[in-house]
């Protein structure tokens, strides 16, 4: 199940690494293509917390005879969101530190550093779901985690190049912004083989961690994707929301339809 994860989370990798590449075929960043991007981001990762992550939690605790699965569900969204909130907490302080705002590419940093911080919980609930698999290793737990790792995968498509093309605007290289941006979905491979590892060792853990991964993912949509898709909409107000309706009605389809 390790090794599944692991090749899994290096699919959503791949997938920010193409959306990166967009820096080779685009002279500037298109604002209007990147808000309906982050607004599809948004809505499948709204979907997938729902659909793939907070609902088997409870299922799975109810299974398993816990107590209050409602209850294990909501203390590990509430603690994935105040996980993601002390990742923001530390990029804050990261840019304080810094404090060089004037400086080339210092906002296309802080975008990247961003990025990589939620690219951790992402990489985590991909490794949990196949984690999960364990020894009931039935058909419609693999398709669930397949869906839920192709769900990431698409929505690490607009955020890869939501790190390059900003840079590629700062002056940086074309070559450099592709890979400063494919390298912030690094991170997933290795927190999904965390995620996997942990799982597989104590199941116990499952519906907290499949929780805990909801959590952090809606903080990351709703505090960053969304006000970013949502930003400049005095031409096309509706774009953005667009993007968030398609991405979840896709996510939905694809976990209701094949899971």
């Amino acid at each position: 199940n390790i090794l599944y994860a692991l090749a899994a989370t290096t699919v959503t990798w791949l997938f920010t690494a193409i959306g990166a590449a967009a820096v080779f075929i685009y002279k500037k960043a298109d604002a209007q293509s990147s808000r309906l991007l982050l607004g599809f981001a948004a809505g499948v990762m709204i979907s997938a917390s729902f659909w793939s992550l907070l609902s088997p939690a409870v299922e799975r605790a109810r299974l398993g005879g816990m107590t209050a699965p409602w209850l294990i569900a909501t203390a590990g969204f509430l603690s994935g969101a105040g996980f993601m909130y002390a990742m923001d907490c530390l990029s804050g302080y990261l840019r304080r530190k810094r404090h060089s705002s004037e400086k080339q590419g210092s906002r296309a940093s802080l975008m990247v550093l961003s990025i990589t911080l939620h690219n951790i919980p992402e990489g985590l609930a991909v490794g949990v779901a196949f984690g999960a698999l364990g020894a009931s290793f039935d058909a419609e737990a693999l398709t669930g985690a397949t869906v839920l790792a192709l769900g990431i995968a698409v929505q690490n498509f607009p955020e890869g190049a939501a790190v390059s093309l900003p840079l590629r605007r700062e002056g940086i290289s074309r070559p450099k912004s592709f890979l400063i941006g494919q390298a912030s979905g690094m991170v997933e491979p290795v927190a999904g083989v965390i995620g996997a590892a942990a799982v597989s060792a104590v199941s116990s853990l499952l519906p907290f961690a499949l929780s805990f991964a909801a959590g952090a993912m809606i903080v990351v949509a709703v505090h960053e994707l969304i006000p970013e898709c949502e930003s400049d909409g005095s031409r096309s107000p509706y774009l953005g929301t667009m993007g968030i309706v398609l991405g979840f009605s896709l996510m939905m389809l694809l976990d209701v339809a094949l899971g």
